[in-house]
């Protein structure tokens, strides 16, 4: 499906330039033109907290930072504007314990590099066609943790919005 995505604006918190570069013309690609670019999780930040951005892309490594660190201040952080905007950490690491340490901060999706177009745009293409609530407790904020729910599993249901159903 293709977007008009001619209002979007995207915030790139990244500190290799050429990853940026090639970010920037997949984005431009694909029609979103409002891009932001901060090398530091702070300058990113800052930016987000003056901006209205649609979606952060962020690298796992940021000079004297992280992705992850980024995400906890966006979803958690008192000073943000915006905690529900979606988060794709871009990153080298694929182990499965850097995936679930991404979802337990907040992260919307994961994206590995090296990438193609293809994968990028997918991972729009989830956030627009397959929004996921947000989840909210003492240690957690961000999209709700669970993809699917499997017809037959026997999964307790412990929240009042799915003691309803």
């Amino acid at each position: 499906m293709a977007y008009n995505f001619s209002n979007v604006k995207v915030l790139i918190v990244e500190d290799s330039q050429p990853m940026t570069d090639i970010t920037c013309a997949l984005l431009n690609g694909f029609g979103i033109n409002h891009i932001d670019v901060a090398k530091t999780s702070e300058v990113g930040f800052r930016k987000f907290c003056e901006g209205k951005h649609d979606l952060i892309l962020t690298d796992w490594l940021i000079k004297n930072d992280n992705g992850i660190k980024f995400t906890e201040d966006v979803r958690m952080g008192s000073l943000s504007p915006n905690p529900f905007v979606p988060i794709v950490i871009m990153t080298g690491f694929s182990e499965k314990r850097r995936v679930i340490q991404a979802r337990d901060t907040g992260v919307t999706e994961f994206l590995v590099k090296p990438f193609t177009a293809n994968d990028l745009y997918k991972r729009i293409d989830h956030i627009i066609m397959k929004p996921r609530q947000f989840v909210k407790s003492s240690d957690f904020f961000g999209p709700d943790r669970r993809r699917k729910y499997l017809e037959g599993q026997n999964i307790p249901k412990r929240r009042e919005v799915d003691k309803k159903t």
